[in-house]
C-alpha cells in the first residue's frame, strides 16, 4: 500500500478508502487520454473533486498514487481468476479463459500498466505483478497431479520462470499497442505456459 501523510488516520477509515479510490479512478480516466507522465496533482485532484492538499494526505505524487491504483487491480485481477479442479477435463479451456480475462484487464487499462510495467515503469509494480503471478502459478501446481510436473524443477523456480514469461509477454504485447485480442493472446500463450509444468492438457 502506498505510504500516507496522515499517519494518525486509521488505513480502515472510511473516508480515507474514499478518496483514494477516488483519486485512483480519476488518474485512471486521466492515463486512458494522455501519458502518465502529463498528468499533474492537480489534473488529478479536480478529477476526483478534492483539493490539492488532500491528495498530498494521501500520496507523495502521481506516481505513487499510479504504483498504488495498479497493484491494488493486479491483486483484483489475480483474485478473481478461476483455479481449475485438478481432475477437470475442461483445464485447458478454463486456463485459457483464465488468460484471456488477464489480456482484457491489461487492454482495459492499457496506458496505466503501459507506462507503469513498461521500459521506464515501476520497479515495485513489476516485482509485485511478478510474485502475486508466481503466487497464482505456484498454487496451481499445488492442485494438479504431481506426476505431471517437472521432478528435478523446483515448484518456486518454475513458478517465478512461468510469471516473468507472462510479465514478459504482456508488457511486449502493451508496448505494441495491443495488436492480438485477449482470447488470441490466451490461445497462442497457453501452450507455451502449459508445457514448461507440464499441466496434462485433457480435453
Amino acid at each position: 500500500m502506498a505510504t500516507t501523510r496522515d499517519s494518525n488516520t486509521p488505513s480502515g477509515d472510511r473516508r480515507v478508502r474514499r478518496t483514494r479510490s477516488a483519486l485512483a479512478r480519476a488518474l485512471i480516466r486521466l492515463v486512458e487520454e494522455r501519458d502518465l507522465s502529463r498528468v499533474s496533482v492537480s489534473d488529478v485532484a479536480e478529477g476526483a473533486e478534492v483539493s490539492r492538499s488532500a491528495f498530498y494526505d494521501h500520496y507523495r505524487d502521481v506516481h505513487e498514487l499510479a504504483e498504488d491504483a495498479c497493484t491494488a487491480m493486479i491483486d483484483g485481477l489475480i483474485e478473481s481468476l478461476p483455479a481449475p479442479a485438478p481432475d477437470s477435463a475442461d483445464l485447458p479451456q478454463e486456463a485459457i479463459e483464465a488468460l484471456a480475462a488477464f489480456f482484457a484487464s491489461l487492454a482495459g487499462h492499457a496506458g496505466l500498466y503501459r507506462a507503469l510495467l513498461g521500459p521506464q515503469g515501476s520497479a515495485r509494480v513489476v516485482d509485485h505483478t511478478r510474485r502475486r503471478i508466481a503466487e497464482a502459478v505456484h498454487d496451481h501446481m499445488a492442485r494438479v497431479d504431481a506426476g505431471d510436473l517437472p521432478q528435478d524443477v523446483p515448484r518456486d523456480v518454475t513458478a517465478a520462470f512461468i510469471a516473468g514469461a507472462l510479465i514478459g509477454v504482456a508488457v511486449d504485447w502493451l508496448q505494441r499497442g495491443c495488436p492480438q485480442t485477449p482470447a488470441g493472446m490466451a490461445a497462442a500463450t497457453w501452450p507455451l505456459l502449459s508445457a514448461h509444468y507440464r499441466v496434462n492438457a485433457r480435453g
